[in-house]
């Protein structure tokens, strides 16, 4: 599933192609990817609106339009999206079709079907389930290190489990939050409320460290929106990966083995001697 960078590369991608742009119609050819919205009521709230811009609340991309309403959309395993001439044969996969002033049309498609689109006005959206719940964006002032401080506090979770939850820290799924956690050199089975005042900044730095990094670490450029083979999620980033994925490789700091345990469901890598308990 593409995590917080990915996302934040789809959104850059899209905006110098769709904004601007009006829609004059749109197609679903999967009912559920909009429900409960009927396609009658999604095509009569979407057609003659403009984009007038592209952003990013979490994992939902934001397609905001000048009627003063927002699509949130949630790509989950599979989304993706193309912007496809009126020619170009529509791929398989291809829920959604808006039918753009251009010629053009922009295309989602979702092999495994989980991806999510929701519209709604602008002023409904921080209301919205799914998004009202989430924590504050890591790159905001509001995620602050007396924020973090006191999310952790209040947590007999580990610090992996917490890491994960969007509702209490965003943006970090599995291969991030091991990332961070080794940066920071902080052990991922730790109890949350049990690390140390000192210790607190340099998790909250290395969090938002490891983003900045995946956001720089691949370029945009690398998604086609005219291809249907799409952008392969994270593997620029990847080739700097430091515990992820490396069980039985030396550390690049110590040289002890990185390990790998299942906890929580997903495998958790980390070095037992930079993140000691």
């Amino acid at each position: 599933m593409p995590e917080l960078p990915e996302v934040e590369h789809v959104v850059r991608a899209l905006r110098p192609r769709i904004v601007g742009r009006r829609i004059i119609a749109t197609e679903v050819r999967l009912p559920k990817l909009i429900s409960p919205t009927s396609p009658a009521l999604f095509n009569r709230n979407l057609k003659g609106s403009t984009i007038t811009g592209v952003s990013r609340r979490g994992k939902f991309i934001l397609i905001e339009l000048d009627n003063e309403r927002v699509l949130a959309v949630h790509l989950r395993m599979t989304g993706k999206f193309l912007y496809l001439s009126i020619d170009d044969v529509l791929p398989k996969h291809a829920h959604a079709v808006f039918y753009f002033d251009n010629e053009r049309r922009f295309v989602f498609c979702d092999q495994r079907k989980f991806g999510v689109m929701k519209l709604m006005a602008r002023s409904r959206l921080a209301k919205t389930k799914g998004i009202s719940e989430l924590a504050p964006e890591p790159f905001g002032d509001e995620f602050s290190i007396e924020y973090l401080t006191d999310i952790l506090a209040r947590s007999r979770r580990s610090l992996k489990t917490l890491l994960l939850d969007q509702t209490r820290v965003l943006g970090l799924g599995n291969i991030y939050a091991a990332e961070a956690l080794f940066r920071a050199g902080v052990n991922p089975f730790k109890p949350a409320s049990e690390l140390s005042s000192r210790r607190i900044p340099r998790l909250h730095q290395a969090i938002r460290d490891v983003l900045r990094a995946a956001i720089s670490g691949s370029s945009t450029s690398r998604i086609n929106l005219e291809n249907p083979n799409g952008f392969s999620y994270g593997e620029a980033f990847g080739k700097v990966w430091q515990v992820y994925e490396r069980e039985g490789e030396s550390c690049f700091k110590c040289g002890a083995r990185i390990r790998r345990k299942v906890h929580g469901g997903r495998s958790t890598y980390w070095c037992p001697k930079c993140q000691r308990k």
